[in-house]
């Protein structure tokens, strides 16, 4: 079977994902109706850069209130619009202003954290420091390279740091959902694929049934061997379609396909929304906490026909985010997204729709999965 729903035949349009297909027509169309109506300087848009980054966008959607160290954290990621610029006065600026942010809320970041966490939150701040001295050392001699390793450190202390902050699991999940495995936190998987491999890292504070579901799958090595079943260049790649006439995973307890809401989480709401898209949610503008705007984004996948069918197929999105105008994504709202490659972009650059999943397992966060509630 080449998709999701069982009533589908081999040889039809595959129904699961079927209107990424028309994507690019969808778009460019309504791309055209943009430059015939929207006010000088594209004003109808939403106004800023959607972030691409996949450890920014992880970053973002841990469940820590927002303070200096976010603020900190988000003076560096808008780097990125002045350094495309070559705007090295202003990047000066911004590694300067750092660093005496880092000196004067110092005492407060760490008071943020437990008592014997706080030797090892130093040790962080003080890479951060000495990155952002780098920092400014590259933006005066305008080391592009320099500026964007030095960013990457500090990024990756300040991530480090920020984990510490999580406590509880922010929300509950329905009761009606107690017999569905679920990750009550984060962890890292690795794909390895006939061109080699993949890190992931899934995000369970944010898609927890979703990426429970991924997780168990791999811990019980369904995806081993598996081929990419659905193939679209620059779109997405698909796999989890089990051999033999079913679509998903057979819960051997049940001896019933498992089935996997449609799980979305927006900014500002406490829990996730369950099998409703934005569009019936009346959200034509939002964007959950997990959008698809990384290359190599994971997403769960669903039948046309019901949202909460989705089983064991998942995708990995492909499309270059920047192509798409902001408030303009033809996924978000749509599928759930669950986690990002972070490391073998040059891997994922290879696959087609002749390679797969050799194997996948578990690199970290195993302890976060519970079978059931």
């Amino acid at each position: 079977m080449s998709q999701r729903p069982a009533a589908a035949s081999p040889t039809a349009p595959s129904p699961a994902l079927r209107w990424p297909r028309v994507y690019t027509r969808v778009l460019g169309l309504a791309m055209l109706l943009m430059l015939a109506w929207a006010p000088p300087s594209w004003a109808a848009l939403p106004p800023g850069n959607a972030i691409t980054d996949p450890s920014a966008l992880l970053r973002n959607a841990l469940p820590v209130s927002p303070g200096d160290l976010q603020d900190l954290q988000h003076r560096l990621e808008a780097t990125s619009v002045d350094l495309r610029a070559k705007r090295w006065n202003a990047l000066g600026q911004v590694a300067k202003r750092s660093q005496s942010l880092l000196i004067t809320k110092r005492a407060a970041i760490l008071d943020r954290f437990e008592p014997d966490q706080r030797a090892h939150v130093e040790e962080l701040l003080d890479g951060v420091r000495n990155q952002l001295q780098t920092l400014a050392e590259a933006a005066s001699s305008q080391d592009r390279d320099g500026f964007v390793e030095a960013r990457r450190r500090a990024l990756g202390a300040i991530g480090s740091a920020e984990d510490l902050l999580v406590k509880d699991f922010p929300f509950a999940i329905p009761p009606e959902y107690d017999a569905l495995p679920r990750l009550l936190g984060r962890a890292t998987v690795q794909l390895t694929t006939t061109k080699g491999d993949l890190t992931t890292v899934v995000d369970g504070f944010n898609a927890p049934l979703t990426a429970g579901a991924f997780v168990d799958l791999v811990q019980r090595g369904f995806y081993d061997g598996l081929p990419f079943n659905r193939a679209e260049d620059f779109y997405v790649l698909q796999t989890g379609d089990p051999e033999g006439p079913g679509d998903g995973f057979i819960d051997p307890a049940t001896k019933a396909e498992r089935r996997v809401p449609l799980e979305i989480r927006v900014p500002g709401k406490a829990e996730p929304f369950y099998n409703q898209t934005f569009e019936d949610l009346g959200m034509f503008k939002a964007e959950p906490v997990l959008p698809f705007n990384a290359k190599g984004t994971l997403g769960w996948a669903h039948s046309d026909q019901d949202l909460a069918d989705g089983s064991s197929q998942f995708f990995l999105f492909l499309s270059e985010p920047e192509l798409t105008p902001a408030g303009l994504n033809l996924i978000d709202g749509r599928y759930a997204a669950f986690g990002y490659v972070v490391d073998g972009f040059d891997v994922l650059d290879k696959l087609t729709a002749e390679d797969g999943i050799v194997s996948a397992k578990v690199l970290e966060g195993a302890q976060n999965l519970q079978a059931h509630a």
